[in-house]
């Protein structure tokens, strides 16, 4: 199962040209908001060549950063920038692959396929290993062949236990239907002295939040383990 990387992020240069401020202003208004959301602001940092061909420097945001960003902003400016979002949107709909709409049963299918893959390779093996003439070269590839698969099984069994354990707003909100929020999530965390995992997503550079179970079940009364179906 491959899925699209592609990510779409919105500059600096380019919120400050939609909104008429300056671009010094903009990465001021970024920098601060970095900060109070405890963001790494390095990762957001790019650097361009200006029509001089010196080097400069600008941020690169994701939607949702974006639209934290505007929330200090007029309403037309924030439509401005929202309507350009829109556009960016459509381009990668265009182009990038659909994805599953039940991400566990995703996983226990690939899960299920690699366990068939693993299987017959060990059968190959075994097949191959009754015979007196093998050469060496043929019966190193073949264990490694089976020892990656193996090691990816595993990472899929992980991944499984993980969504039990872990879970990001929005694979919480295509299971439920419902809209949830961060701030309350990460208060819970801090207030219990647990950091969240960071786990990749397509859309944002630096990866997104995975709040724990104990985060989901207090605040919003879901149980991880019953609304996945897996085993915590």
């Amino acid at each position: 199962m491959q899925i699209s990387n592609i990510v779409k992020t919105m500059s600096s240069r380019e919120i400050a040209e939609l909104t008429g401020k300056q671009h010094k202003h903009v990465m001021v208004d970024i920098g601060n908001m970095l900060v109070d959301l405890e963001e790494d602001e390095p990762l957001f940092r790019h650097i361009y060549f200006d029509s001089m061909n010196r080097e400069q420097r600008e941020y690169q945001l994701g939607r949702e950063l974006t639209e934290t960003l505007l929330t200090g902003y007029s309403a037309v400016l924030r439509r401005k920038v929202i309507a350009r979002w829109r556009e960016l949107e459509g381009q990668v709909a265009t182009h990038a692959p659909a994805l599953p709409q039940d991400y566990i049963q995703a996983l226990e299918s690939l899960l299920a396929a690699k366990k068939s893959e693993v299987l017959a390779i060990e059968q190959r093996d075994h097949a191959i290993a009754t015979k007196a003439q093998i050469g060496s070269k043929r019966e190193a590839t073949a264990m490694a062949t089976a020892s990656a698969a193996k090691r990816e099984t595993a990472k899929l069994k992980d991944q499984l236990g993980f969504s039990a354990r872990h879970a990001t707003i929005l694979q919480v909100e295509d299971a439920t239907g419902c809209d949830y929020g961060f701030a309350e999530l990460r208060r819970w965390c801090k207030a219990n002295e647990v950091t969240p995992e960071s786990v990749p997503d397509k859309r944002y550079p630096n990866g997104v939040k995975a709040w724990p179970a104990g985060a989901w079940g207090a605040v919003y009364g879901v149980d991880l383990a019953e609304l996945f179906g897996v085993d915590a």
